[in-house]
């Protein structure tokens, strides 16, 4: 299997405070990589070292074959981002939006167009393409600002609790395109604060304190601390 992200030992000090603790793991290619924590457990902080927006104190860690401390602008040209509070300019149309994204993400005019094409028509938007994007839904400005995140075929995308708010029906359509995006071979870091959705990834990371407490499965989680569901796991895991 193919590591597309690689950490060994990661320590991220803010003075005398630890965020991250000698964090250790690898995320395959194609992967849906869950990486769970109760707030403050330090996945924010982990997220922005593995995107390149902030420096480890120390360990060893490459993002698509990059290292992260000398190759950040590379990495950044082979990830995708998408955050729950802010993904997409509400003041500018839907074309606008998809035209805007793939230009920063380096596309070329004649891919741009073509991408612009694709996702109007696969979610039906030749009628609204042209109207903003705060007149949309929120979940169907999730599913466009995923899509968006992904345009560019990246080798990993990140999901910092892209679901927060939207009703069950639409986070299962969203769990859709993710388990899409991962057949192509793209690899899904996702944060979510619902163990519902926690069930869906391939593998799972629990984070108490800046460490890694648990990491496996969502079936031998359960198995292994005797629980019902991933839910009963996480409370056991986070209030030990």
């Amino acid at each position: 299997m193919e590591k597309v992200i690689s950490v060994k030992n990661m320590v991220k000090k803010f003075g005398d405070f630890v965020a991250n603790d000698r964090l250790t793991f690898d995320v395959y290619k194609g992967e849906i990589f869950g990486f769970l924590g109760a707030n403050g457990a330090g996945k924010t902080t982990a997220i922005r070292i593995l995107c390149g927006l902030s420096k480890p104190t120390s360990g060893e860690m490459t993002v698509a074959g990059y290292d992260i401390y000398t190759q950040t602008e590379e990495i950044k040209k082979n990830i995708g981002y998408m955050s729950q509070k802010f993904s997409l300019y509400e003041d500018l149309t839907i074309t606008e939006n998809i035209k805007f994204y793939a230009g920063i993400y380096g596309l070329s005019d004649k891919e741009i167009k073509q991408k612009s094409e694709e996702l109007i028509n696969k979610f039906n938007l030749q009628d609204k393409k042209n109207k903003l994007i705060s007149s949309l839904p929120l979940g169907w400005k999730q599913k466009l600002a995923f899509s968006i995140a992904i345009i560019h075929d990246p080798k990993i995308v990140f999901l910092d609790e892209p679901t927060g708010g939207v009703d069950p029906i639409t986070r299962r359509q969203f769990w859709d395109l993710i388990y899409e995006a991962a057949d192509k071979g793209i690899t899904v870091f996702v944060t979510t604060h619902y163990m519902d959705e926690a069930e869906y990834c391939h593998r799972l990371s629990i984070m108490v304190d800046g460490r890694i407490e648990a990491l496996d499965s969502p079936d031998s989680l359960v198995k292994q601390y005797n629980a019902e569901n991933m839910d009963e796991v996480f409370l056991k895991l986070a209030r030990k």
